[in-house]
């Protein structure tokens, strides 16, 4: 069926993870905003939402190109480039350091041992990246071993520590081309491209890594934004996404009419750096505007949990209403 020309499109970008249904996670995160529009006082507008009625709604899957679990489908570090087990080091580093700052961990030896081990130094070459992969893969066992530190109730395993530190690691090494000369990370923005029609005006709702993959893909997209969300976003994590996002300087996406950023107070994802305060306007003076969530849960950053969230429901029903009718 040929889209409605005069139709916004809803596009849901989703953070870190392995291969994933697309069409059963599109009526998943539809249904969660569709809760959230209920308890904001919305519920006239739910049948809009899952029905398509209100805007076509895709979801931008990228998730098999990593593979099933981790980095290479384990919990093995020995299996990133040199590049990405840099930044995995990296992203290490800020999650250690975030966590011995909570009264909980602060005088935790094991924890403390761990952020030592991750100091830089040891031999170049082949022998050196095999020391760090080594010193990865022990870091990442104790942290798989504490409950809590990744934002849930249970002890993670391996694979799953590894798997959401080494994935933005492959997505920022820009590494890893294909037959055609794509590299990984441009594969992936492929995807949301091939969810996107310049011609029709697009709200963008990004989640996690997924908000790095939309504002690098938004950069260069020549079609209307009326209003670009992320939830749970690590854009301004100082160690290991900040300095390498791309196009620098970092600034709102010129055809981005609003940004709206919502940050779950306890969700570890999140640095301590706003976007609102780091990310530069563009020319027409917009930039990300963030708002503070606390859900007091044990898994905050879930992106099913910050789309089920009154605020960011209303955010973007008032921003596809506003399109449809004067779009």
């Amino acid at each position: 069926m040929k889209a409605d020309q005069g139709k916004p499109q809803l596009v849901f970008v989703h953070g870190i993870g392995g291969p994933r249904d697309p069409q059963r996670e599109l009526v998943d995160w539809k249904r969660a905003l569709a809760e959230g529009a209920r308890a904001a006082g919305r519920a006239s507008e739910v049948s809009a939402i899952t029905t398509d009625w209100l805007a076509d709604a895709s979801f931008a899957h990228y998730g098999d190109l990593f593979g099933s679990g981790g980095a290479q489908g384990g919990a093995d570090a020995a299996g990133l480039e040199e590049g990405e087990l840099e930044i995995a080091r990296e992203a290490l580093v800020e999650l250690l350091d975030d966590v011995l700052e909570l009264p909980e961990h602060r005088a935790d030896p094991k924890l403390h041992r761990a952020r030592a081990q991750l100091a830089p130094g040891g031999r170049k070459g082949a022998q050196g990246v095999m020391e760090v992969a080594r010193t990865v893969n022990a870091v990442v066992a104790t942290v798989a071993a504490v409950p809590g530190l990744a934002g849930t109730a249970r002890a993670l395993s391996r694979a799953e520590v590894l798997g959401i530190i080494s994935q933005p690691g492959r997505y920022l090494a820009r590494g890893r081309a294909d037959d055609t000369g794509r590299t990984f990370d441009q594969r992936v923005r492929d995807r949301l491209l091939a969810c996107l029609d310049p011609a029709r005006p697009a709200v963008v709702v990004a989640h996690s890594l997924g908000s790095v993959v939309a504002l690098e893909t938004l950069a260069h997209y020549p079609g209307p934004v009326p209003l670009f969300v992320t939830l749970g976003s690590p854009i301004t994590t100082r160690t290991f996404v900040w300095p390498l996002l791309r196009p620098k300087p970092t600034v709102t996406p010129e055809n981005v009419d609003a940004w709206a950023d919502f940050r779950d107070g306890d969700d570890p994802v999140v640095p301590k750096h706003r976007l609102t305060k780091s990310v530069g306007p563009s020319s027409r003076g917009v930039r990300p505007r963030s708002e503070r969530l606390d859900s007091k849960s044990l898994v905050p950053h879930g992106a099913l949990r910050y789309l089920r969230r009154p605020e960011v429901a209303d955010r973007v029903l008032r921003a596809l209403t506003a399109t449809a009718v004067h779009g």
